[in-house]
């Protein structure tokens, strides 16, 4: 029988509202448990609430698993199906291979990640909770999927707060032949991705639905995209009619990726540019005659003490694009820090288009990807954000 976790009194609503976190002043009483460890979650007048996974290290102490009389394993094995259905309504396989399997508290298991690549899944752990759980999770998912493997990029600054190691290789599966390299195709466009030498699990698809946008949009235009790491939003620029594409990244090794994914899909590389330079120098030095620009620049900041700094990075690079824009053309700004709400990330462009005495108006909004659900119970599970600016 678990451990008992005991709320104090009137502290017992966000749970009876399907929110997954504690913090330790919603808590009366816990007794001696192992980090990680599955308690049973009480109200003040002993009322099973569920079940959670506690750390004493962490800011949030606990993390529910499952909500009223459901045993935590059970639930784990249910929300890992419901999010498997999920996904099979979403995604035709001849089309897109490639896409967000669980989303954390989006698909009702907190801190935990994992994404689907062709035949090969990558997960991420992000809590010493689903860290004891990982071989029940990876001895299900093969059960129910059949991948080739299963891979473990867990590299999340999160774990230390947790008092985990940073953790990469293999828990199911080998690299025979070469498994982590793999071809993936998102919307019938193709892309070689290295799920070992990437960033985050490979491949950014929480993006997918704007780069749809992007080349919907593309038709005859000249695009920039900046931090374009591997070619993502390139692509999709130049499969929906682009004149020309130009992409930039302070990454010699993506910018070269970028190359070889032109070539995937039969684009002419030398009619397109590919600049290893830093965007901010970019931006600076060159004239930005382009019709379409994207601005898809990495977390600016990474915990909360950094929003100051952030803001300051991203009104920086929308300042410069709005200052040497053409009168006519589209900006697409986006931002994935979790600490920049949406609010405050278009009062920053704002502050920016009013810097560089431009006029600009939103004609779209971001395009929620919808293998990156965000459960309405658990708000705080939206981090990326996105505007499409008319720049007069």
């Amino acid at each position: 029988m678990n451990k008992k976790l005991i709320l104090k009194p009137g502290r017992d609503k966000a749970i009876r509202n399907f929110h997954h976190w504690i913090f330790s002043g919603a808590i009366n009483n816990i007794g001696n448990y192992e980090d990680g460890e599955v308690l049973s979650v009480y109200s003040s007048n002993n009322e099973l609430l569920g079940s959670a996974y506690a750390n004493h290290q962490t800011s949030i102490t606990a993390r529910m698993l499952s909500f009223g009389k459901v045993e935590p394993l059970e639930a784990v094995k249910k929300n890992i199906d419901s999010a498997i259905e999920m996904r099979k309504k979403f995604f035709d396989w001849n089309k897109t291979n490639c896409y967000r399997l669980i989303n954390s508290e989006g698909d009702n298991i907190p801190g935990l990640i994992v994404d689907h690549y062709n035949e090969v899944l990558v997960m991420q752990i992000a809590t010493a909770g689903i860290d004891k759980l990982k071989q029940f999770i990876v001895d299900y998912l093969v059960e129910k999927l059949h991948p080739k493997a299963i891979y473990e990029k867990s590299d999340l600054p999160s774990r230390r707060e947790e008092g985990l190691q940073m953790t990469e290789g293999f828990l199911y599966g080998e690299d025979v032949p070469n498994v982590l390299n793999v071809q993936i195709v998102e919307n019938e466009i193709k892309f070689q991705v290295d799920l070992k030498n990437s960033q985050k699990t490979g491949f950014f698809l929480d993006q997918r639905e704007m780069r749809v946008l992007v080349g919907q949009m593309a038709k005859n235009k000249k695009v920039l995209n900046c931090f374009s790491y591997t070619g993502g939003f390139s692509l999709y620029a130049a499969h929906g009619g682009a004149n020309q594409v130009d992409s930039v990244d302070i990454s010699a090794e993506a910018i070269e990726q970028a190359k070889i994914n032109f070539k995937l899909n039969n684009f002419d590389i030398k009619k397109n540019n590919f600049y290893a330079e830093d965007v901010f120098q970019f931006l600076r030095g060159k004239e930005l005659n382009y019709d379409l620009i994207i601005l898809d620049p990495p977390a600016f900041a990474k915990k909360k003490s950094d929003i100051i700094q952030a803001c300051r990075g991203y009104k920086d690079i929308n300042r410069l694009a709005f200052m040497k824009m053409p009168s006519g053309s589209i900006l697409v700004t986006s931002s994935c820090s979790y600490h920049v709400d949406e609010k405050l990330f278009q009062t920053v462009v704002f502050q920016a288009a009013v810097e560089a005495k431009r006029k600009v108006r939103i004609i779209q909004r971001h395009h929620l990807a919808p293998d990156h659900p965000i459960n309405i119970f658990h708000p705080e599970g939206e981090y990326l954000k996105s505007l499409v600016l008319w720049v007069e």
